[in-house]
């Protein structure tokens, strides 16, 4: 018995001693597994902490463009990423519009190239918005390579970006800390803090277009307290394309008028290298401008340097390289204006607040339609205050100056023959120097008559003659009668320039003469060009070439020419045409 009591307790302490050892070992494990869900629970605390750190962070403030570089410094941070980049998805959603990198400095982006537009990987996450992860990018089938310089790069995380139902763009994550590859976890944490910055990214545009609008009122009050003063048009002009500029985030705002079917760049404000072009003409019937010009609507141009790159243009105009997303808004013609393009530009890749603020510039051209509505309206009452001043003169030299001096005319005709001979030569003298008076200011009040905005037929004839000064040898003598400025039509007026200028130029070359007279008569009906010299005369030979090209433009005109001598030498040349039928312009 007592052999067995002693076997039975070692056997017993053998067990015990087993499963002792059996106890630790699973105790062991069970505590080191222990340790290893408490050492998970602190990371997932941490990252979480992290998460939330991130979200607090890129919500720091509501400026677009700080918010999205916070966004992308967040992600890589949260996963222990390398580099990153946040793609932003053009209004197409089929292309990548803007770019916003991480861990890549300035001189490897300049090295590297123009960013990508949406191509490979890139493109593969903006035709599927859902979350992409890869061991090794390289060995995707859409994978394209890198570009010359370009850093390597393996591991990738791909997530997209969403504000309300709008695909707004990807975050890249590449490179992640040791070489390791993006985890579940990190694709998960990445998934939040995208969502997380949909909102921020959301709020901050609603908030730049809050502000934009907001800037707009205060514009808009400028530019009419402006207007409800005497100003410059350039000035009111240059105000509204530079507020439009600032107002949509251009980097280029520029005003363009309709003239005589071609648009003018009249005010440009931007980059100093835009400013050379301020006066160039550009055919209207271009393609979108005449789409601008006949429709109501502005006209949205995604890239205007790849449109300039297709059609030629960028040759001519290398600036526009520059220049990206560009609004083109109508100026609708009013009472006084034709009309015109009002455009502003976004620099390459900016584009997010020209998007916003598309409404606003249609509302800043009806601003500059305005505006020069009311400076012409400003310089007609002007051109009119000035026009009753003359008038008033007028009214005075023809009722006091010229009765006076035609009355003492007569008085001085009158003694004629009451005189000696040799006083009768003084007195016919002064009688003559009297009517050449007489006619000089009438040819004044005629001239007092024209208004100084529009084209004076005078004053062609003045020059034309004046022209032909050098050539003479001297000056000719030059006789305007009746009012030429208001009574011959446009129509009517190159032919008689015409005319005038083909008979200076024959006595120039044949006369030899020294004295020549034009004169230029509106009386009743008609308009009578006359040029008479005392030269040599014209040949019959000559007669039938010489009148040939005048007795065409005076057919015309329905009018007549006629050649004569003059006495006691030389040519007399007259064109005469009638003022009623005379042929619309």
């Amino acid at each position: 018995m007592g052999g067995q009591a002693e076997d039975h307790a070692g056997s017993w302490d053998e067990g015990a001693l087993e499963f002792n050892g059996l106890s630790r070992v699973r105790l062991d494990a069970l505590l080191q597994e222990l340790l290893g869900r408490i050492d998970e629970i602190m990371d997932s605390q941490e990252r979480l902490r992290a998460l939330l750190d991130a979200v607090v962070g890129i919500g720091a403030d509501l400026d677009l463009n700080s918010t999205l570089d916070r966004i992308v410094t967040a992600a890589c941070e949260l996963v222990g990423a390398r580099y990153g980049a946040l793609g932003v998805v053009g209004p197409d959603g089929k292309r990548l519009v803007r770019f916003i990198t991480h861990g890549v400095s300035a001189e490897e982006i300049a090295a590297i190239g123009p960013y990508p537009e949406g191509h490979g990987i890139l493109g593969l996450l903006i035709d599927h918005p859902t979350s992409l992860r890869l061991t090794d990018l390289t060995e995707h089938p859409r994978s394209f390579g890198f570009p010359p310089n370009h850093p390597p790069m393996r591991s990738f995380l791909g997530v997209p970006i969403r504000t309300r139902d709008h695909a707004f763009g990807n975050l890249y994550l590449t490179e992640k800390a040791e070489g390791a590859a993006f985890t579940e976890d990190d694709e998960r944490t990445v998934a939040a803090l995208a969502t997380a910055a949909g909102v921020v990214i959301d709020n901050a545009r609603l908030y730049a277009d809050t502000e934009r609008r907001r800037r707009w009122h205060e514009v808009t009050a400028e530019i009419t307290q402006l207007m409800l003063t005497d100003f410059d048009p350039q000035q009111a002009l240059h105000l509204i394309a530079t507020r439009a500029r600032e107002v949509s985030g251009s980097v280029l705002g520029a005003v363009l008028l309709l003239d005589d079917g071609e648009l003018v760049i009249e005010v440009i404000d931007g980059p100093p290298a835009f400013t050379q072009y301020i006066g160039r003409r550009i055919p209207a019937g271009w393609p979108i401008l005449s789409d601008v010009l006949d429709g109501d609507e502005q006209v949205v141009v995604e890239n205007l340097a790849q449109l300039a790159k297709e059609t030629g243009q960028l040759s001519e105009v290398p600036e526009l390289e520059e220049l990206g997303r560009t609004i083109l808004a109508p100026l609708p013609a009013g009472p006084r204006s034709t009309g015109g393009i009002l455009m502003v530009a976004a620099a390459q890749g900016t584009v997010l607040a020209v998007t916003a603020g598309t409404d606003l510039v249609r509302m800043f051209a009806n601003q500059a339609t305005l505006a020069l509505d009311r400076a012409q309206a400003q310089r007609d009452q002007s051109v009119l205050a000035v026009l009753e001043d003359r008038d008033r003169i007028a009214r005075d030299l023809h009722d006091l100056v010229i009765q006076r001096l035609f009355a003492t005319g007569l008085q001085l005709q009158g003694m004629h023959r009451m005189v000696r001979p040799e006083v009768q030569e003084r007195i016919s003298r002064a009688v003559e120097d009297i009517d050449a008076t007489i006619r000089d200011l009438r040819a004044a009040i005629f001239e007092l008559h024209h208004q100084p905005d529009k084209k004076s037929f005078r004053a062609d004839v003045q020059a034309l003659v004046e022209e032909y000064t050098s050539a003479l040898g001297f000056r000719p003598e030059l006789s305007c009668t009746g009012p030429l400025d208001s009574t011959v039509p446009a129509s009517v007026r190159p032919q008689i320039l015409a005319a005038i200028r083909e008979s200076l130029s024959n006595v120039v070359r044949h006369a030899q003469a020294s004295t020549v007279k034009v004169e230029v008569i509106v009386t009743g009906q008609d308009v009578t060009a006359r040029v008479s010299d005392d030269g040599v005369g014209i040949s019959s030979s000559d007669r039938r070439s010489g009148l040939r090209n005048l007795e065409e433009r005076a057919a015309a005109l329905g009018g007549a020419v006629r050649l004569e001598s003059n006495q006691p030498h030389g040519t007399v040349l007259e064109l005469r045409a009638p003022l009623i039928n005379a042929p619309s312009s």
